[in-house]
């Protein structure tokens, strides 16, 4: 116990050490093939090649997507520097190809291990010494986060999720300054990289205005944290922002959300400073300042208030209501939902047994409550997008660990074995949501989800691409979701990936595919396209237009395109079908 209390970080980087070899094992193959399964881990690496080759540090537009403008991307370096680091580290050692399969599979445990020091952290802090590794354990078995920090997974969220670990743990630092600093930076990191985490940032900078509310002493607390937020926001949006990003965009930290931010936090060093001794005056004159805050940005920036995505109503219903992370949980496989609500549930259960104990003794109470309002919180935006599980997840370990922490030594007392070992084990499985998994091994996917044919390629594989790589340089009409992977894998142009500010070449997409010939032919004479792909089977076929028998999509499904387009032979275990541009 001395030692788990005491050396508790070397016991954390001996957990990261473990998993991440363990993990790099496992995913040799998907390694070796640069097996990138997410659009946006594909497009990730697109533009990290565009800035090794060259591509100004402000212009984050994609030129191999949408020619010859290219695609207007919303996103940050920030989290690009890691695996481009990587490659340039590499690549004198292992050669370019290698260097960069390395990168990206070496890429994600950065902010793994981040995401694991903050997370101990945060048990230690409010709910004892001795709990991180229980907090860990809940870490490696939750089934929506881990994933954010495997290897291959190089998109930005695993990079958000550890700046929000970071930024709880300041919640629970007992000392205030340097719990006000830390959750300012981790947020302003956060920010940078992008808006996904706005909501939860949000309950932080509220949870530590309501700590200055409940005891005047918190004032160093804001005070820090405004002043970090602020500046830390400021110099990201100066070395990060690209060009685009420096217009009045609602979708990324632009002169929008920046000046937001900016007053929030000029308004938090401002209240600390008052003179305010009583509660209520101070969460009157806290609330004025939030209310003032709200109503100049609605009178700013009135285009913002609504989803930042600002897609029109037409691509709103045939792409982003179709987004299966952007569903509520009751709109998802009952075994999903299962697997995303069991360590939520877990948590919550042992944050009420941590309120419980924290007032009979006073200690802690506050960042309990924080913790397991935000946890409450995270729960209940489950019900509006699932896209919020990773986060959910997180918020919900400290609790877990609570749990485990009054359940586990009971059941270790007790003088029989059955108890100890099976009670353990159960309330392991509570804790950690386990249990959850069981349904989806127990039983497999339907029958019509899987591989047919043993032997065949999917439309991702590296093979699969061979035949398309070999062809003349060439833009190529494809599906929005097959587009980043084409790229990545070969040297030829898409139209459009599923990347909201390009919404009229995602349009031109759907409309090609569920129109007519006619129709298909002006998508492809408007972006010069040589080729057309298909993967018969891939997920979402019926959004462009498989169900109508007219489109062009369902006649090029049955084998009848239109009398301009050329058939291209490919092997025979290929899994797609193509077409030349006559």
């Amino acid at each position: 116990m001395d030692w788990i209390e005491n050396r508790w970080r070397m016991g954390v980087l001996a957990v990261w050490l473990a998993i991440a070899i363990l993990m790099i094992f496992a995913r040799m193959p998907d390694i070796a093939a640069l097996a990138l399964g997410d659009t946006d881990d594909n497009l990730r690496l697109a533009q990290v090649r565009a800035l090794l080759a060259g591509q100004p540090w402000y212009d984050l537009t994609q030129y191999r997507l949408t020619p010859p403008t290219g695609a207007n991307i919303h996103w940050s370096h920030l989290p690009d520097l890691p695996i481009a680091g990587l490659v340039l580290l590499l690549e004198p050692l292992l050669g370019g190809a290698a260097a960069e399969r390395w990168a990206v599979a070496l890429a994600p445990l950065l902010p793994f291990a981040i995401g694991l020091f903050a997370i101990a952290l945060i048990a230690r802090r409010i709910v004892a010494p001795i709990a991180w590794p229980i907090a860990l354990l809940a870490t490696l078995c939750a089934g929506i986060l881990m994933p954010m920090w495997l290897p291959l997974r190089i998109d930005h969220h695993g990079w958000q999720l550890a700046m929000l670990a970071f930024a709880i743990a300041g919640l629970a630092d007992p000392r205030s300054a340097r719990g006000g600093a830390t959750s300012g930076i981790a947020s302003a990191l956060s920010l940078t990289i992008g808006l996904e985490m706005l909501i939860f940032l949000g309950l932080v900078g509220a949870a530590t205005a309501l700590f200055w509310v409940r005891d005047r002493a918190e004032s160093p607390r804001i005070a820090a944290y405004g002043a970090a937020l602020g500046g830390g926001a400021a110099i990201g949006f100066a070395l990060f922002a690209s060009t685009a990003n420096r217009l009045a965009v609602c979708d990324a930290l632009s002169p929008v959300w920046l000046s937001a931010v900016a007053a929030a936090s000029a308004l938090l060093v401002l209240l600390a400073f008052l003179p305010l001794r009583g509660w209520i005056a101070r969460f009157g004159l806290g609330s004025l300042a939030g209310a003032a805050l709200a109503i100049g940005f609605a009178l700013a920036w009135p285009d913002c208030l609504g989803r930042p995505e600002g897609v029109s109503a037409e691509l709103q219903r045939l792409w982003l209501d179709n987004v299966q992370e952007a569903r509520p949980l009751y709109q998802q496989d009952w075994r999903k939902a299962l697997l995303i609500v069991a360590l939520p549930l877990s948590g919550l259960a042992g944050y009420a047994i941590g309120i419980a104990g924290a007032r009979k003794t006073g200690e802690g109470l506050a960042a309990m409550l924080a913790l397991s309002g935000i946890a409450l919180a995270s729960f209940a935006l489950l019900f509006w997008q699932v896209r919020t599980a990773p986060a959910a997840q997180l918020l919900a370990i400290p609790g877990a660990a609570m749990l485990g922490m009054h359940f586990l030594p009971r059941w270790r007392a007790s003088a029989h074995m059955l108890p100890r070992v099976g009670g353990s084990l159960a309330a392991l499985a509570l804790m950690t949501g386990l249990w959850a998994v069981i349904p989806i091994s127990a039983f497999p996917e339907p029958a019509e989800t899987e591989r047919t044919d043993s032997e065949a390629l999917t439309c991702s594989e590296r093979a699969a691409f061979e035949p398309i790589r070999a062809l003349p340089d060439s833009t190529i009409l494809t599906p929005i979701d097959l587009a980043p992977r084409l790229i990545v894998m070969t040297q030829h142009n898409g139209i459009a990936g599923p990347y909201h500010r390009n919404g009229v070449a995602m349009l031109d997409v759907f409309h090609g595919f569920r129109g007519t010939d006619i129709r298909l032919r002006e998508t492809v004479d408007r972006y010069g396209v040589g080729h057309i792909l298909l993967c018969p089977g891939m997920p979402g076929e019926g959004h462009y237009g498989l169900n109508d028998p007219a489109s062009s999509y369902a006649r090029l499904s049955r084998g009848e395109p239109p009398n301009w387009l050329e058939p291209v032979e490919l092997p025979a275990d290929s899994p797609f079908t193509l077409w030349r541009v006559r």
